[in-house]
């Protein structure tokens, strides 16, 4: 199935005052190249988010932005009470001990806020990563419906492409099946021109004739032009087709070349020249696709 390398998704997740947000661009690439913006604190996620992508995406250049919204750092931090009241015994042992008559305040605890207060960040940020993990699934999923839904138009185009091709090559083929009659007679015209006489040597002018013939013969490059178009339809069916198309594209045009400059013929190059134009802008479309 074809997918277009182009799309746009969004999805959000949100859970206990957190919000995660992700936005994923994708253009055309020729392999896959990832861009991550994340916040700070889940700037060691980076690996995980591209890794996630490689396995959704094969080609285009994506563009990946995570965004966290969530409440204030007290949501973070927990007092513990416990550890304060054995700070303000301790602190007033000591203090009689010494005989200071200064009274304790909260400035005195505070200097052991590392032991009193203890941070949930770790707790917080593992629950934000599981948001960003959810929310950066669902924008892939939701991108690959959009890829595949422009690939269907893709491959619609193409097919109708590929079919005026087709038939441009079936009227090639007609053209040079009439040509070699013709070609025996301008031949033959030609050489008595040359004679003052009518009398043309025949073993001779057949000779030429199959020169010519072999010259003119372009059943190969139809026959071969042909088992590209076929294998082209059956590439569109298959995953990743995008650069195999490419390729065949290029031996198709390599084709209609040779027939173009074997044929020497005026209609039959007026109807090259259609199949070139045909298979530039199939071309065109194919550098879209995955």
């Amino acid at each position: 199935m074809i997918k277009s390398m182009t799309g746009f998704s969004k999805a959000e997740t949100s859970d206990q005052g957190i919000t995660a947000s992700v936005e994923i661009k994708s253009v055309n690439g020729r392999y896959l190249e990832t861009s991550v913006k994340l916040p700070k604190s889940l700037n060691h996620k980076e690996f995980d988010v591209r890794e996630a992508t490689r396995k959704a995406l094969t080609r285009g250049s994506v563009f990946v932005n995570i965004n966290v919204q969530q409440g204030t750092t007290s949501q973070l931090m927990k007092f513990n009470e416990e550890a304060a009241t054995e700070y303000f015994s301790a602190i007033e042992k000591l203090k009689k001990r010494l005989k200071i008559k200064e009274p304790i305040t909260l400035s005195h605890l505070f200097a052991f806020a590392d032991g009193m207060v203890e941070s949930k960040q770790d707790d917080a940020s593992e629950k934000v990563w599981k948001l960003v993990s959810k929310s950066l699934g669902d924008a892939l999923k939701e991108l690959d419906v959009m890829r595949k839904k422009e690939g269907n138009e893709i491959a619609r185009d193409l097919r109708n492409r590929i079919k005026i091709i087709e038939e441009s090559l079936a009227k090639i083929e007609d053209k040079a099946v009439q040509r070699i009659p013709e070609e025996r007679e301008r031949l033959r015209q030609r050489i008595a021109q040359l004679f003052e006489s009518d009398e043309i040597d025949e073993q001779r002018l057949q000779l030429e004739i199959v020169i010519l013939a072999d010259k003119l013969d372009i059943s190969e490059e139809c026959v071969r032009l042909r088992s590209h178009i076929k294998f082209f339809h059956e590439t569109m069916k298959q995953i990743d087709a995008g650069r195999k198309l490419n390729f065949l594209l290029q031996e198709m045009h390599r084709e209609v070349n040779t027939i173009g400059s074997k044929a020497n013929d005026a209609e039959i190059a007026q109807i090259v020249v259609t199949m070139k134009e045909e298979l530039e802008r199939t071309r065109e479309q194919v550098q879209n696709i995955e």
